[in-house]
């Protein structure tokens, strides 16, 4: 698989562009008002501690206090019921079963030592974790741990048991926990020492700032976006990275030369004068990304619709008909969606708790099929997901590791019009509700005469579909109605003005 990384880099804004097989995959954004702050490392106060939910809220200094639940604070009793750890990339292992009770473990005021592992999203601030982790280039170092990992992406047994053995060896007595990632594969015992080295000297960093600290502050940053991305993601696998900024290029070279010569050569600085995303044709695509409707291609279509509580994906064949068979044509449309879907996930950056609804397929085979497709898709996913099977209802539910607001979130906001809903009345509809707030008016006959202001929509409305509206309304409230339009008003909304001084009398009788 030809796989590309593109960074663009404005002083207002770096974006970095994942491409697999010349189709858009990821796309990660980065901007000086909306930072990111997962894996920086605060001295926290805490602020409360809820047995009842086993959890407890920190002070790190954001504008919402972070979440820390008992299993990011201790480890599991023992006969807890142990689980290998899953040695993920960001190197935190699956979370054990049992733990005590965390007023035994944390009170009210005290200082924690804590780590950002989810960004904060909608209404909930952050959510932290006491079990720091360092991330480098090959390994993922853990002072608290004493756990010796490698990443289940290295599949070759021999090669795993030489990079456990090698870190065992490697690693003071008493110094910590790492976990090999997946570019270590083939990892020097030179390079292993050295970046554990740094990793170490980082610690003690780390430790002597929040020695020296006052609650809240934070005591280190992860790396930006830019160096992250070469971090965790350039390897043998990609085949270039193409960046836009001669200073960037320079700086990426520079870090690659001390981390790894051979991949230098894959780096390429774009000098043309056309924008790096449009030559690669990807701003549509990005464009797209915010859009309900994807259209597939077969012909058919997703519609992608986020919600407070998960989000809901609907599979339709549109255009696409096919030809006689009606189970072969569902199931060609609802393999091409499984593809799209996994891939749309990736792109919008979608978290939490997602429900797909598939066209019903009667065959139970052919079900299973989209399932694996989905799955399989799913796997080339850096976030952890998990798809569940096919239930009664022809749903497929999943989850999708959640660690920022989506592109979605982080890049629109609530229309002002319809707040949010993707809907607004009609004009006929706000006709009848300025029809009641002046019946409102008339029944207090403290008001001679009335200024109604509207869009001019539903001026036009009134004018063309209902001349005697006015007339009808004056009559029965004995009033004198004058209708001003305003084009700076919202399509569904309306004023009511009364009085010599043309007072807003709008919320006193508008009430539905």
């Amino acid at each position: 698989m030809k796989r590309e990384i593109l960074m663009n880099t404005t002083a207002q804004e770096t974006r970095v562009a994942i491409l697999e097989d010349d189709l858009l995959v990821e796309l990660m954004v980065d901007r000086p008002d909306s930072a990111r702050i997962v894996g920086d490392i605060y001295l926290g106060r805490v602020e409360a501690v809820l047995p009842g939910i086993q959890a407890a809220f920190v002070d790190i200094g954001t504008e919402k206090a972070a979440f820390l639940h008992v299993s990011d604070l201790a480890k599991e009793e023992e006969g807890g019921e142990e689980e290998e750890p899953s040695e993920e990339e960001n190197g935190r292992g699956r979370r054990a079963r049992r733990y005590p009770p965390i007023q035994e473990l944390v009170q009210k005021g005290q200082d924690l030592l804590v780590q950002v592992t989810k960004e904060p999203i909608s209404t909930k601030g952050p959510r932290v974790t006491a079990q720091i982790s360092l991330p480098g280039r090959f390994l993922v170092y853990m002072p608290q741990s004493d756990h010796v990992g490698v990443s289940r992406k290295i599949e070759d047994k021999e090669e795993r048991a030489r990079l456990r053995a090698l870190a065992t060896e490697i690693l003071p007595e008493g110094a910590g926990g790492v976990i090999v990632r997946t570019v270590g594969e083939e990892l020097t015992r030179e390079t292993f020492e050295r970046e554990l080295t740094s990793l170490l000297s980082t610690w003690k960093q780390v430790q002597r700032r929040a020695s020296k600290a006052r609650a809240p502050a934070v005591i280190h940053r992860e790396a930006k976006l830019i160096k992250g991305i070469i971090r965790d993601l350039f390897s043998e696998k990609v085949d270039s990275l193409i960046i836009d900024n001669p200073r960037v290029h320079e700086e990426v070279r520079q870090y690659l030369d001390s981390v790894d010569p051979e991949l230098i050569e894959r780096v390429h600085l774009y000098q043309d004068p056309l924008p790096l995303f449009d030559a690669y044709e990807i701003e549509t695509e990005i464009h797209e990304a915010f859009q309900r409707k994807v259209i597939l291609p077969s012909g058919g279509y997703i519609i992608i619709e986020p919600t407070e509580a998960l989000v809901s994906i609907d599979v339709n064949t549109g255009r696409y008909t096919g030809k006689k068979d009606p189970e072969k044509t569902i199931l060609r449309t609802n393999l091409d969606a499984a593809r799209e879907i996994a891939r749309q996930l990736r792109l919008r950056d979608v978290g939490g708790i997602i429900v797909c609804d598939f066209i019903d397929m009667e065959s139970k085979q052919n079900r299973e099929r989209v399932l694996q497709e989905l799955r399989q898709h799913l796997a080339k996913d850096r976030a952890r997901t998990k798809a569940f099977q096919v239930s009664e209802l022809g749903l497929i539910e999943m989850t999708r590791q959640r660690v920022r607001p989506s592109l979605y979130y982080l890049q629109t906001a609530a229309c002002p019009c319809c707040g949010g809903s993707g809907r607004i009345f009609t004009p006929e509809t706000v006709v009848r509700r300025i029809e009641r707030a002046v019946r409102r008016v008339g029944v207090e006959a403290k008001e001679k005469s009335l200024v109604v202001r509207v869009h001019p929509e539903v001026a036009l409305y009134i004018l063309e579909d209902e001349p005697g509206f006015l007339r009808r309304l004056e009559a029965e409230g004995r009033l004198q109605i004058h209708l001003r339009d305003d084009p700076l008003m919202h399509q569904d909304e309306f004023r009511l003005l009364a009085g010599p001084g043309r007072q807003d009398v709008t919320q006193r009788y508008a009430r539905g």
